[in-house]
């Protein structure tokens, strides 16, 4: 009997431990595949949507404010497109706990400022019948598998051309983006996450494209700086403003500073963003440590143009 017993705890113990094993063996094997095609951050990667300002139900009309600031003028049929189809999802989600069985319209409301303008409005078939979910395909979508838009600034020749001298009268520089060429699909994607790109710094943008693309952010120890991350590569990025007083030449003492925080921070690659004007010398940075890229003022344009090309 106690033989019998024994010989039935071993088969037990044996059938446990090839199931953990078969389990772990395939779980293992996931990994390893998601590893090495890199798509996790692309899976995993949700869209950031256009923050919700208000949201009110006044008589039969839904109205969804976001916080997106509108281009003056003209109309932007894309922008108001994209606005009033999340303004139906964002009513969708309010009615699991607000009644919508009286609206008949859901209303599309933008702006920064204390009035919101109207981009756009839909009526529905029925009161409170709302048109099928879209899922995702309304979104903007910049992240795509296997681009990584940031390894365009590793390139051997990506930045390094473009050295401009600062004005040699007055230290006043106009705001980046009245300089910058921005696809359409960047700029929608700009302002559909609050950023201006009449007014926005070098440091929003590239934030907030960043993000578009599907990159992790987490702040470093220090002021303006931080890591984004994805597909296994990690950036150190330190933003570097431009005040309106302020010489319209990247400082020396900013260039080494960033190199020694850059070597202490553990990250793959390190980038200096700045509106400010670059000075010959990070040529010569870069040459010397290749995993360095100072974007200054006349290299935004590449990067811009790198992000979009993806």
């Amino acid at each position: 009997m106690e033989i019998f017993v024994a010989v039935v705890i071993v088969v037990v113990i044996l059938v446990g431990f090839s199931v953990f094993a078969g389990r772990r063996r395939r779980e293992l094997q996931a990994k390893v595949q998601v590893d090495l095609t890199g798509d996790r951050a692309v899976t995993d990667f949700v869209a950031p949507r256009p923050v919700v300002k208000e949201f009110h139900v006044r008589g039969t009309e839904a109205l969804v404010t976001f916080a997106v600031p509108v281009p003056e003028g003209e109309k932007d049929d894309v922008l108001a497109d994209l606005l009033l189809t999340e303004a139906v999802e964002v009513t969708r989600e309010k009615s699991h706990s607000l009644p919508i069985d009286q609206v008949t319209t859901v209303v599309a409301l933008a702006g920064t400022g204390a009035t919101p303008v109207e981009v756009g409005r839909r009526a529905l078939e029925n009161p409170g019948e709302l048109p099928p979910p879209l899922g995702v395909d309304h979104m903007l979508h910049f992240s795509k598998i296997g681009f990584d838009p940031l390894d365009k600034q590793f390139d051997d020749d990506a930045g390094r051309a473009g050295f401009v001298a600062p004005p040699a009268h007055g230290d006043q520089l106009a705001p980046i983006g009245t300089e910058l060429r921005l696809p359409k699909a960047v700029e929608i994607g700009l302002r559909s996450q609050g950023i201006d790109p009449e007014t926005m710094t070098a440091g929003e943008m590239v934030r907030t494209l960043l993000t578009l693309f599907g990159y992790s952010l987490s702040s470093g120890e220090k002021p303006s700086t931080f890591f984004s991350e994805k597909a296994g590569q990690r950036t150190y990025i330190r933003e570097e403003p431009h005040a309106p007083d302020a010489h319209p030449e990247l400082g020396e003492s900013v260039v080494k500073q960033f190199m020694i925080d850059f070597a202490s921070s553990g990250a793959d690659r390190g980038l200096l963003i700045t509106e400010k004007y670059g000075p010959f010398e990070v040529y010569e940075r870069e040459r010397r440590e290749p995993r360095v890229r100072f974007v200054t003022r006349e290299r935004l344009q590449k990067f811009v143009d790198s992000l979009a090309l993806g």
